[in-house]
């Protein structure tokens, strides 16, 4: 007996160190997607008044009405596109759906910078589609006018075109939820099929596709490739400006925490206007929604609406950029190249792994503790997908700038050695910006897969003397391999596209295919920059295919 109890309590005190090492893992992860919010508010108030006037009086009102106005066209054409192709593929049938219900989901492998190369190859002045006009109607440079792509209204629909499929997705799920009950009684009233779909199917789905279009003004607030290639002043290119052309920190620093203010107020903006409505459905008889077959011209119609997504947003830009590569004179097998290629799988992977290690780590005690401290780590740690790149880069290099130069400083003082940056300009710095910026998507994919696991099975492992990482190791892992790799996979893409983060904090002579392909466009080397903007597709097919292959089983 006495050696029973002896077991019990030594299986106790290890599973009391274990929930003790998951929580110091989990307020670790917390503080560390805190700490650069923090040091950008810190940062923008002691940076002094002097910067930000002279902001004020120059540039940061463009910055606020160009943002502001891409914002809202990205908004208006991410719900319009997603919400419509949504309701098409779920309650029409017509030649194609099954196809296109699945292709309209390809546009989201693209990074929207990417999409802005290839269709400035064709579009600008010397591309194919104006020269053959010139060459056509024989007209001039100046005899007529053509839109033109560098502005904010084609960075808006480069934006549009990669992130629509967010709020397709969701809206299309919450279609495909929804009891038909609802929406015959509405065409039993009188109303239309559109009036009904306005009325009561659109506002049932609200939540889901406010969730869309939140994501794609979270994406559209941190965008840098497209919105500097094509010169459009942003906050964000406003930050790299300032840190880099104009070597200001606390301008920088100032321009973040506006961004900052700003990301935080549509997040919460949304979550307060929603407030206490209800969006399930109360009655119990639930019926499934019944496709509406479509002949003739309505088909028709139905066919070229949604496939205009599909063409523009993934196979005309293929197309496209295999042509430019082609034509260019960059070798991808090339030393160079292949060090390219290294340096961004080298930072995907280990950020990747790091990234879902710590979403493990939170999501885990915040199912051994429930609570008020377990769930604030929680939300912190998915604070980071809304605030962009760049603000996270900028708040993590002013501590630790502010570090290294402290420590060189004492250490040449009192021993006459110089230790330089050991952590500014470190991979590890910069990977501690991808976990921080992608923490999210992996909490939410591994959540997702816990909510399968029974709290029983936790009791059952506990009760055959299991400790709480002994449960995790064994019960948890490989319940939920699918979930994690999925997770991987997400934040593995996400860091590969990355580019505003990527550029500020990267190592001296550390380039990657987001660089390399942002350096080539900006030098107008645009047949250049199709080969690594090739790769980094061809890596955000993988979650896409994911994507759309549990759209095909649904």
């Amino acid at each position: 007996m006495a050696k029973i109890e002896f077991a019990e309590h030594g299986t106790r005190n290890r599973g009391a160190l274990g929930t003790r090492f998951v929580g110091c893992i989990a307020y670790t992860v917390a503080a560390a997607c805190l700490l650069p919010m923090l040091a950008v508010v810190v940062a923008a108030v002691t940076g002094g008044t002097d910067t930000i006037a002279h902001l004020l009086s120059t540039v940061l009102p463009e910055y606020v009405l160009t943002t502001a106005i891409l914002v809202l066209l990205v908004s208006a054409g991410t719900f319009s596109v997603g919400v419509g192709a949504a309701w098409l593929v779920t309650m029409t049938r017509f030649p194609g759906v099954r196809f296109l219900e699945i292709a309209l989901v390809l546009p989201l492998a693209f990074p929207a910078y990417v999409l802005a190369y290839a269709y400035t190859f064709i579009l600008d002045h010397p591309g194919i589609v104006q020269s053959t006009l010139r060459q056509v109607m024989d007209w001039g440079p100046r005899d007529y006018w053509f839109p033109e792509i560098r502005s904010i209204e084609g960075a808006a629909v480069m934006l549009i075109l990669v992130l629509y499929p967010y709020v397709y997705l969701l809206a299309r799920a919450a279609f495909l939820q929804q009891s038909a009950t609802a929406f015959l009684a509405a065409r039993a009233l009188g109303n239309s099929a559109w009036a009904a779909f306005w009325r009561v199917s659109l506002p049932m789905a609200r939540p889901a596709i406010a969730g869309g279009v939140l994501l794609a003004v979270m994406e559209t607030i941190a965008d840098f490739g497209t919105v500097a290639y094509f010169g459009v002043q942003t906050f964000a290119t406003g930050i790299y400006t300032s840190w880099f052309s104009m070597a200001d920190r606390a301008a920088a620093a100032q321009l973040a925490s506006c961004l900052l203010v700003f990301a935080l107020v549509m997040a919460v903006a949304e979550r307060t206007q929603r407030g206490k409505a209800k969006y399930y459905q109360t009655g119990k008889r639930h019926a499934g929604m019944g496709a509406a077959q479509l002949n003739g011209w309505q088909s028709v119609a139905a066919f070229t609406l949604c496939s205009i997504p599909v063409l523009l947003g993934f196979l005309l830009p293929v197309f496209i950029l295999v042509q430019m590569g082609m034509d260019s004179e960059q070798d991808l097998f090339s030393r160079r190249y292949l060090g390219f290629i290294r340096n961004s799988l080298l930072l995907a992977g280990t950020a990747a792994l790091v990234t879902v290690c710590a979403a493990i780590g939170v999501g885990f005690f915040q199912r051994l503790r429930p609570g008020r401290g377990s769930n604030m780590a929680a939300y912190m740690a998915r604070l980071g997908y809304a605030v962009p790149g760049g603000v996270i880069a900028v708040g993590l290099m002013v501590p630790f700038a502010m570090f290294d130069n402290t420590l060189d400083a004492w250490m040449r003082q009192n021993f006459g050695i110089s230790t330089g940056l050991l952590v500014t300009g470190s991979i590890w710095l910069l990977i501690a910006a991808y976990m921080v910026r992608f923490l999210a998507a992996a909490l939410s994919a591994y959540e997702g897969g816990l909510s399968t696991v029974h709290s029983n099975m936790d009791a059952a492992a506990r009760s055959l003397g299991q400790t709480p990482l002994g449960t995790l190791r064994r019960v948890h892992l490989p319940i939920l391999t699918p979930s994690l790799l999925t997770a991987l996979l997400i934040v593995f893409v996400d860091v590969m596209k990355e580019l505003p983060a990527t550029l500020i904090m990267r190592p001296f002579n550390f380039d990657t295919l987001a660089v390399q392909a942002y350096r080539l466009a900006s030098d107008e080397r645009l047949e250049g920059a199709a080969v690594p903007s090739l790769v980094i597709l061809a890596v955000g097919l993988l979650p896409v295919i994911l994507i759309c292959r549990q759209v095909g089983r649904r």
